[in-house]
């Protein structure tokens, strides 16, 4: 007979998410950007210059620089993929994730290439193109990419060529690699990244929920099924092949999963400025614990699906925060939504100054 699930309070909850996610107050021991983003597993990275903070801010010492040389290595790439959104991931991590993924993601866009006259034909002559283009691991950014797409006969306007570009990433031709400006370039995946030795579908679902629960933690089965475009049936089995990898907890009533390593009271955090879009929400369907429901349309105004920055404190958002360039250097304005502590205040431009000091490399 299964244990019955830990009892943790909401705070725990927050807690063991933040220590999870890499928010928090132990520095101790060597980690670079790569081993950041494969704990992590995959990172929301649909904004660029937010999502490298989101990996600095987890990674001690990082600079912006340290960031954008691990994708110019070619150890973290940036592709859709999890639920058709563009992440950043371990460059060994992305074949799999696909396996996983991408038939179920091309699947519920059916309706829109119909829409868009993006029948078999029109996409093979696509690739074609784009693997001309791209041949011998050259990198282009996007404008060049859909400018040999025009110059092939094939129409980019109307959206097209964004979901041509997609529809490659997510059927494993294409990915984003090394920087090209503030973005970055288009590669051939076979070339850009190392064969990686195949495994069976049970298994590579077995790492997935291990490795979601290792960076996320604690979350719901309902949580992963959303984030990782799986069925529920999908995360159970999961769960079931990963044996005492996992434990359960549970909050307010509430189901939880974590890895078993982590189950331990995770080290204080204070508050902390983090980037828009940012893993510690978007990595959750569910994300009432952390952002009550009345200040949603704060930091998602319309709910138009843009994520703010926001103010984070005990795991708590209380606040976003805005930044101005000003003579060269980043001013960061909290936002908070019934004030801020001297604690809270003082603590906030730490992380200003973290985020200047990110930056300036």
């Amino acid at each position: 007979m299964a244990a019955a699930p830990t009892v943790i309070s909401q705070d725990d909850l927050l807690g063991l998410r933040l220590a999870c996610q890499l928010i928090t107050t132990d520095a101790s021991g060597p980690r670079d950007v790569a081993s950041t983003v494969r704990r992590m597993f995959a990172t929301q990275s649909q904004d660029f210059a937010q999502s490298v903070w989101g990996i600095g801010l987890r990674t001690p010492g990082a600079h912006r620089s340290d960031v954008l040389a691990a994708m110019a290595s070619g150890s973290i790439v940036r592709s859709s993929s999890l639920r058709g959104t563009l992440m950043l991931v371990a460059a060994e991590d992305l074949r799999g994730i696909l396996t996983l993924t991408a038939e179920r993601t091309i699947a519920a866009s059916r309706t829109r290439q119909r829409r868009l006259e993006l029948d078999e034909e029109t996409m093979s002559r696509a690739r074609t193109v784009v693997e001309t283009a791209l041949a011998g691991r050259r990198a282009l950014p996007r404008d060049a990419v859909l400018r040999r797409l025009e110059n092939a006969g094939i129409r980019t306007d109307a959206q097209r060529g964004h979901h041509i570009l997609w529809l490659l990433a997510e059927r494993g031709i294409v990915c984003w690699g090394p920087p090209s400006g503030t973005q970055q370039g288009l590669v051939l995946l076979e070339e850009w990244i190392a064969a990686t030795r195949t495994v069976d579908r049970e298994e590579q679902l077995r790492r997935c929920v291990v490795r979601y629960f290792a960076g996320h933690g604690p979350a719901t089965i309902a949580d992963l099924a959303w984030w990782g475009s799986l069925t529920i049936a999908d995360v159970r089995r999961g769960i079931a092949s990963a044996g005492d990898a996992l434990c359960e907890v549970t909050a307010d009533g509430t189901d939880y999963w974590m890895t078993s390593d982590e189950h331990s009271r995770p080290l204080a955090v204070g508050t902390v400025a983090l980037p828009g879009f940012d893993e510690y929400l978007l990595g959750y369907s569910d994300r009432s614990a952390a952002l009550t429901p009345e200040y949603v349309e704060r930091v998602v105004p319309g709910s138009n699906g843009i994520f703010r920055p926001t103010i984070v404190a005990a795991g708590r958002v209380i606040g976003t925060w805005r930044r101005t360039l000003l003579k060269g250097l980043w001013q960061m304005t909290p936002e908070p939504f019934e004030g801020l502590t001297r604690g809270q205040a003082r603590a906030f431009e730490a992380s200003a100054e973290a985020y200047r000091e990110f930056t300036s490399w």
